[in-house]
């Protein structure tokens, strides 16, 4: 099976011998195999889980990432995203503070009716949701 993550700038991750994919969807956690069934969803921050074969040795690569869209088709998945970590480039600290500087930003506009405090409140909503995603991947892997 081959899979493809795609920023809209760049190609993120790429293999042509991909055994499975495991993703938190918006309602549910999918593991597509090969001769999935076509799929279209939304992905929300979380892990994915990728198990490929590299050469000879079969290797599994953890992901943090962000919102976007998962397609499935003819053995070929394509994720297409706006962030993806690995656990090698993940800053644990930031993360933390993102998910504090979140929960401040949330506590301060939740009660709000203000328009502008709204999208505030939802910018805070999604940064903590990617800074949550971030602190699962670093635990996946202690």
């Amino acid at each position: 099976m081959k899979l493809e993550i795609l920023s809209f700038t760049w190609n993120l991750f790429k293999s042509d011998d991909v055994v499975s994919v495991t993703a938190m969807t918006k309602v549910w956690e999918v593991t597509i195999l090969d001769n999935h069934t076509p799929l279209v969803s939304v992905l929300k921050p979380s892990t994915i889980s990728v198990i490929y074969n590299d050469a000879w040795e079969r290797k599994e690569k953890d992901f943090a990432i962000g919102w976007w869209v998962l397609e499935v088709s003819n053995s070929q998945v394509k994720l297409l995203i706006d962030m993806l970590v690995s656990i090698d480039e993940l800053d644990v600290d930031k993360a933390e503070k993102a998910r504090l500087d979140a929960l401040a930003m949330i506590e301060k506009y939740k009660n709000s009716q203000d328009k502008v405090d709204m999208e505030k409140f939802i910018e805070a909503e999604d940064m903590l949701l990617r800074s949550i995603a971030q602190l699962k991947l670093y635990n996946l892997k202690k």
